[in-house]
């Protein structure tokens, strides 16, 4: 496989190009952000190589893993039914990286709550992220809420996470009161997992 290099920058024309970009990245022990965010950008969504990862649940949003990354990360489409959306989370000292393949996806960014933990949380942006677009975010950035904004049409990410992470904290908007949530794939690689280990997953 030939990978296209322009300057330092990675094109993926497949989805399962972008999983061999991936490795060879994160083969190395120092990554990128930016690199990683170009390269995920570059890849224009194709149903067609991600529909078999793509499992809707009624009632929220799923989280399907996609790639292992060899441990060093996790690449997995979250698949968003009609306003559905995640809690405020954080990401476990990740760097995450979110790209939108179908419908549109809001993002509000959230400040971190004050030791005590008290009180309204204070709200720092919101944006809508279109088709194609990527977004990245780590805990020194802040918290984030992810949703579906609309009623009549679903929606399809792609999300990288590295370091790969089970546990995060979400928080209660109103009290910023955190508890730790352990997350779950709903299925992994196409395949349903069983009911009882995907009942929770919290995260996004």
């Amino acid at each position: 496989m030939e990978y296209s290099m322009q300057g330092e920058v990675w094109k993926a024309q497949t989805l399962k190009e972008l999983i061999e970009i991936l490795h060879h990245l994160f083969a190395s022990d120092k990554v990128s952000v930016a690199e990683v965010q170009t390269l995920m950008e570059s890849y224009e969504s194709n149903p067609e190589e991600w529909a078999k990862y793509a499992q809707f649940d009624q009632f929220r949003y799923t989280r399907n893993l996609v790639d292992k990354g060899n441990g060093k990360f996790n690449l997995m489409i979250l698949c968003w039914g009609e306003g559905h959306g995640s809690s405020i989370h954080d990401h476990t000292d990740s760097h995450c990286f979110m790209k939108v393949l179908q419908g549109n996806l809001k993002e509000t960014l959230f400040e971190w709550p004050g030791k005590k933990g008290v009180g309204e949380m204070l709200k720092k942006s919101e944006r809508v992220l279109k088709k194609n677009q990527c977004a990245y975010i780590n805990d020194s950035i802040g918290l984030h809420r992810v949703e579906n904004p609309s009623h009549t049409e679903t929606a399809v990410s792609l999300h990288l996470y590295s370091p790969p992470f089970e546990i995060c904290q979400t928080f209660d908007q109103r009290t910023g009161h955190k508890q730790k949530v352990k997350m779950t794939f709903y299925s992994q690689f196409g395949e349903r997992t069983p009911y009882t280990s995907a009942v929770s997953q919290e995260n996004n």
